[in-house]
């Protein structure tokens, strides 16, 4: 259901952030993230002279080029709108990421590279959801070419897919309790991984 019916209210500003993931034809996938800032009223400013009411104050793009082991090949990143000029002379820095992995510390040794005055916080701020969407794009295409492989059938209803995805994140042991789905006391978790559910009836069913 949607969140609630609103007080009255004036939109003032708009962050719109648009990330896909494409699998290229060389083999490596494609995790190409958009930023745009709006604001409804026009402003005055010292390098664009004056912005428009819906004119990006800052319009965005960064594209990370990963392999199936989530290892960085190549960043591009642009900054074709922003407030100040010298803005857009950050984003080429942000090619120092290759050779990176997406991983756990990925965001800390990304910060290293391209924190403080090297890097934009903006493009910064990307680099998370970039992260979560590699592996929302690449997990699920290797589960379902594997499966395509082994001609397993994925009917409506069936934790197959699901279950291959989540054992590439590491499995039930690398995602317990990370949020509320998977939380030990659940059924999900008593569903799937019967072994580390921790609910009421667990001791019971280890009995039978």
């Amino acid at each position: 259901m949607p969140l609630s019916q609103p007080a009255d209210r004036e939109r003032l500003h708009t962050r719109a952030i648009e990330i896909n993931g494409y699998r290229r034809a060389d083999g490596l996938y494609d995790i190409e993230a958009h930023l745009t800032d709006t604001k409804s009223f026009g402003q005055t400013n010292y390098d664009r002279g004056y912005i428009e009411a819906g004119e990006p104050i800052h319009d965005m793009w960064i594209r990370l080029s990963v392999d199936e082991q989530m290892l960085i090949h190549t960043v591009e990143a642009v900054s074709e709108k922003t407030p100040y000029v010298t803005c857009p002379t950050a984003a080429p820095n942000f090619g120092r990421l290759a050779g990176l992995r997406i991983k756990a510390g990925f965001l800390r040794e990304a910060n290293q590279l391209v924190g403080g005055t090297i890097g934009c916080t903006h493009l910064r701020e990307l680099l998370q959801q970039i992260a979560t969407t590699a592996f929302q794009t690449i997990n699920p295409a290797r589960a379902r070419r594997e499966m395509q492989a082994e001609g397993v059938q994925d009917a409506p209803g069936s934790d197959t897919m699901d279950k291959r995805i989540t054992e590439k994140w590491g499995g039930g042991n690398k995602i317990l309790n990370t949020c509320l789905a998977y939380d030990e006391k659940g059924p999900l978790v008593k569903r799937r991984w019967p072994h580390l559910y921790t609910g009421p009836d667990a001791v019971t069913e280890a009995a039978d």
